[in-house]
């Protein structure tokens, strides 16, 4: 067995590494092993992170994006992992990375990341920097470190000989910061990865004490309003009504007032274009209008977005939009669409569960305890694909740092190893012989 070999050299670890670590006793042999290969493996995973951070992977720059993912098929190949790259043309993408290791012990996992960062490939924020503890660099944090804590976990346990028949899968998404249209093509695999998984972990950027267990999900409304265009002095008359601006405004301000005190519920109209002559391209939600005061506006548009925390709630407010565009105000008209983009994350009574095992191991290792998340803080996610196909599931387990999206996307390097630590023991419970099943939760 590995794990007799690993035991053995770890002889030569000096106690304060373990006392570092963790409480001794509060990990089994095997696990204090673990935590061992992680930190012995810490400047390793430090060295690829910063490879990967240094191939510029905007989310439309295909080549980097592929460069990132193909960075990845060599390490998971040694693991016993079987790799494969999964085209994403026909939404105009790069792909997806995706690993399978069948096994039949434990839980049956989804490990999820995403190798495509919102920085353009002309852009300034391009390069890695390291200053002691803190690092910079594009998707530093969101999400190639969450990336290096996938694979450094998996390669402790593997080194330990304690995956050799567990069932996971890793998923690595290339367009997770603007995804490809249609999701029912951009997010096939993936959610077809979650129809076979028990549980599904996504290792977006973790916050101190906390883990997120319930993401609200996220769609887009399209409302537009018609009237009779005529000279403004007849307006409000018989023949001509109120114009396609009021009955926009009418809407909007029904809206606010039955739905704005809903929990959870949150709803916003973005771009608005109203008069006359109306262009407008939902693609690129960019619009014109051409109208004058004299004149009763002929046409308004506005698009918008709406997050919920399940899709009971989701399906409730379109309902209530609904009936509100459809009491017109005199000689004008009204339609709204819906688009779907992220189903909802919901506080489930399995992500519950699973987040009592995740502040086990936590406070295992000395980091504390860890709590659930207040979901209107934190937006969607792939996990939000994975989520209502799963029996539990849970997000935010990478690594630490902040402003993200920004040219100020920072890193804390130490993080690495206690998320990488935390995550090769959540997993090691997890696909042991004696997991707890969440199929029953």
């Amino acid at each position: 067995m590995k794990i007799a070999t690993a035991l053995l050299s770890l002889a030569f670890v000096p106690v304060a590494a373990f006392a570092q670590a963790a409480p001794q006793s509060a990990l089994s042999e095997e696990e204090a092993a673990i935590v061992a290969r992680v930190e012995a493996n810490f400047d390793d995973s430090i060295t690829f992170l910063e490879e990967v951070v240094n191939i510029n992977s905007g989310t439309m720059n295909h080549e980097g994006v592929r460069e990132v993912g193909h960075a990845q098929t060599e390490p998971f190949e040694a693991l016993g992992f079987d790799v494969d790259w999964i085209e994403q043309e026909k939404v105009d993408r790069a792909g997806h990375f995706r690993a399978v290791k069948k096994g039949k012990t434990g839980a049956s996992l989804l490990l999820i990341g995403h190798l495509d960062t919102v920085f353009a490939k002309d852009g300034d924020f391009q390069v890695w920097q390291r200053d002691g503890d803190r690092a910079t660099g594009p998707g530093v944090v969101d999400m190639k470190g969450g990336n290096v804590v996938i694979l450094y976990a998996l390669k402790a346990l593997d080194e330990l000989g304690l995956i050799e028949d567990a069932d996971i899968t890793v998923f690595m998404t290339g367009d997770e910061e603007m995804s490809g249209k249609p999701i029912s093509i951009s997010r096939k695999h993936l959610i077809a990865a979650a129809k076979d998984a028990d549980v599904a972990l996504n290792f977006e950027g973790g916050s101190e004490g906390e883990v997120v267990t319930s993401r609200r999900g996220a769609s887009g409304w399209t409302l537009t309003t018609t009237g009779v265009r005529a000279h403004s002095s007849v307006v409000f008359s018989d023949e001509v009504g109120a114009g396609a601006i009021f009955e926009m405004g009418r809407i909007l301000n029904d809206f606010y007032d039955a739905l704005a005190d809903e929990e959870y519920l949150t709803f916003n109209p973005g771009v608005l274009v109203g008069g006359t002559d109306v262009e407008y391209d939902e693609t690129a939600t960019k619009g014109s209008a051409f109208g004058k005061t004299n004149v009763v506006a002929q046409k308004s548009v506005v698009d918008g977005g709406l997050r919920f925390i399940s899709e009971e709630q989701k399906e409730a407010a379109r309902a209530k939009m609904r009936a509100i565009v459809e009491d017109h105000l005199p000689q004008t008209g009204a339609e709204i669409s819906f688009q779907d983009s992220y189903p909802a994350m919901a506080p489930t009574q399995g992500n519950m569960a699973l987040l009592e095992i995740v502040s086990d191991v936590s406070e295992d290792l000395g980091q504390g305890p860890l709590k659930g998340n207040d979901p209107s803080k934190r937006g969607a996610a792939d996990i939000s694909f994975a989520a209502p196909h799963v029996p539990a599931s849970m997000d935010g387990l990478g690594p630490q740092g902040g402003n993200a999206h920004t040219p100020d996307e920072w890193l804390d390097v130490p993080s690495v190893q206690d998320a990488t630590a935390r995550a090769a023991l959540l997993i090691y419970r997890l696909t042991r012989e004696d997991a707890p099943r969440f199929d029953e939760n």
